[in-house]
């Protein structure tokens, strides 16, 4: 009986899958045509324009690959592109896994539909599991489809939008199916130094870089933030404590998240960091915040030995995709 619910959950996933992504295929119009087009709002041509110049400065600037993806446009007439929902069990950080025939296992199931998403978050947490659910604005197939650019992601400032860009080219270049830490860490580095070059590029007057450059250290904050708590509750989980115990450590830690994150929203007038202080935060906001951050620092160190030249680096680390996984694990664990 298990497994038969069980495949049926599958089957049901990959059909919404499907139809979802069918259907964000079929509202796409080519960029270069809309540009052209005299009833294309104004506005709107000159943002896509923006996301050409900027797929051509990937290519050129960042050795990224030219593909078919972002050369589109597609208006899915909601707020998000997929919700992602993430479970993790409450005395550890192991969270739960799905696997995928062209990404390998992840830590997160995708919806196309806000109701899906919610409701298995509802049936994961029926079972004791902490769980959120994360709305993206985009997604990425890797290449394995002509991602279109969606209305949703025009909303962003230009720098945030340069940023999506680049990570999600980062990820066609190369992905590592089943490492997402190792990854997304790749794409995170890319991307931060593809944003300041851009800006440094574009921004005559600098205003932009100086305002990127703020929220990246509002961002870096509320890293440390989470991943401390992170390292906290991995000591308590690992000290066997009886249940009582365990509810008491992680609620106390938990509070005193949200009071850290609070006072750091009110010094620095962060609406980042304001936000994040209003959620519930669980073990699964702290597993996606590892997920992303991480092995950062052993990336930038990377690119640093490299002197910023960004063929000697996407190199280095095509062979470190190319080692083990215990290899990639101990290079993610750098400092310097």
């Amino acid at each position: 009986m298990g497994l038969g619910l069980s495949a049926c959950a599958t089957l049901s996933w990959y059909g919404q899958a499907i139809s979802g992504q069918l259907d964000l295929l079929a509202r796409r119009e080519l960029i270069a045509d809309l540009i052209e087009r005299p009833d294309t709002d104004p506005e709107l041509a000159r943002r896509l324009a923006l996301v050409l110049d900027i797929r051509a400065f990937a290519a050129s600037e960042l050795g990224l690959p030219e593909s078919r993806s972002y050369r589109h446009y597609a208006d899915l007439e909601r707020d998000a592109a997929v919700w992602n929902v993430v479970a993790v069990p409450p005395d550890s950080f192991q969270a739960r896994r799905w696997c995928y025939p062209i990404a390998g296992c992840l830590s997160m199931r995708a919806f196309f539909d806000q109701d899906r998403a919610h409701g298995e978050a509802r049936r994961l947490a029926s079972e004791g599991l902490d769980v959120a659910v994360f709305p993206a604005v985009a997604y990425s197939t890797l290449g394995w489809f002509s991602d279109p650019v969606l209305n949703t992601m025009l909303a962003w400032d230009d720098a945030r939008l340069a940023g999506f860009l680049f990570h999600e080219l980062t990820h066609e270049k190369l992905f590592v199916a089943g490492d997402l830490p190792f990854s997304e860490a790749y794409a995170v580095t890319v991307e931060r130094l593809g944003v300041r070059r851009w800006l440094q590029a574009t921004d005559a007057g600098n205003d932009l870089l100086a305002d990127w450059q703020r929220r990246q250290a509002e961002s870096a904050l509320l890293v440390d933030k989470l991943l401390a708590a992170r390292a906290d509750l991995a000591d308590r989980y690992a000290a066997g404590l009886d249940r009582p115990a365990l509810d008491a450590a992680r609620q106390a830690r938990f509070q005193r998240l949200a009071a850290d994150l609070d006072a750091a929203a009110v010094a620095l007038d962060s609406r980042l960091l304001a936000r994040w202080a209003e959620v519930e935060l669980n073990n699964a906001h702290l597993v996606m915040t590892a997920t992303y951050e991480a092995g950062v620092a052993a990336f930038e160190a990377l690119l640093a030995e490299c002197d910023e030249q960004i063929d000697c680096f996407h190199d280095r680390v095509a062979e470190l995709a190319a080692a083990d996984r215990e290899s990639r694990a101990k290079f993610l664990r750098r400092k310097d």
